[in-house]
């Protein structure tokens, strides 16, 4: 992932934080995809699967962010490792909120269940927005273990999909809610689940800018997608 530095155990310390950062993305991709699985089949042991684990990434994030600490504290390093490590540190913040996300969809889906309202609404765009949020993380995981600024720079592009299906989404509910008051329970815990998938695109364009500060060394949270275009490819 970086170049080699003088201190061949520095770059066994970098890689092992770099390695350490794409086992927790693992986890949490399998989180989100056992949570979208629990609520396309509304199985009960896929949701009390993925709430059982939710403690496993909050062990792993502050685990990783002691051994970042550790690497500054030792290396004190500079410039473009300075960065990766400051950006660690963010992307597992966001992949442990990510995680979170998947444990509300988890929880959304049990009270479902309990309510026994799981088949009341159609819920066609949030099965599709699931799937190209979990695809979205691992495209985002696959850009970090390369440093690929231009997969970083169409992953940002990309998340606007998932909002337009937020979007669309949320239109419908309220038409759902509106015709039929019988609906507003079930549609409240939909409508908390297409924003917890929606906050996962945004976790995941989060990291993916991260990438591209790792590399230019700019932060480009706040610039246009199509100035983000043109400073990736150095114009």
């Amino acid at each position: 992932m970086n170049d080699k530095h003088l201190s061949s155990q520095f770059d066994t310390d970098l890689n092992q934080v770099c390695s350490r950062v794409l086992e927790m993305g693992g986890l949490v991709e399998s989180q989100i995809v056992t949570a979208m699985q629990g609520l396309n089949t509304f199985d009960r042991t896929l949701v009390d699967e993925v709430i059982a684990n939710e403690h496993r990434l909050n062990t792993l994030e502050v685990e990783i962010d002691e051994e970042c600490s550790k690497i500054i504290a030792r290396r004190q390093p500079t410039a473009r490792d300075l960065r990766l490590l400051l950006s660690i540190s963010k992307t597992i913040t966001n992949l442990e909120r990510a995680g979170d996300e998947a444990e509300k969809i988890a929880k959304r889906t049990r009270h479902l269940l309990e309510d026994g309202a799981a088949q009341s609404v159609n819920f066609a765009e949030i099965k599709l927005s699931g799937e190209m949020a979990a695809q979205l993380l691992r495209r985002t995981l696959d850009a970090f273990a390369r440093l690929d600024i231009v997969a970083a720079a169409e992953i940002v592009r990309d998340d606007k999909a998932i909002d337009n299906e937020f979007r669309g989404f949320v239109r419908k509910l309220v038409t759902y809610m509106m015709e039929d008051p019988r609906t507003i329970s079930a549609g409240l815990d939909f409508l908390f689940i297409a924003k917890a998938i929606e906050r996962i695109g945004d976790h995941a364009k989060n990291i993916a800018e991260f990438i591209i500060y790792i590399v230019k060394g700019t932060d480009v949270r706040h610039i246009s997608r199509e100035d983000l275009q043109r400073k990736v490819q150095g114009e």
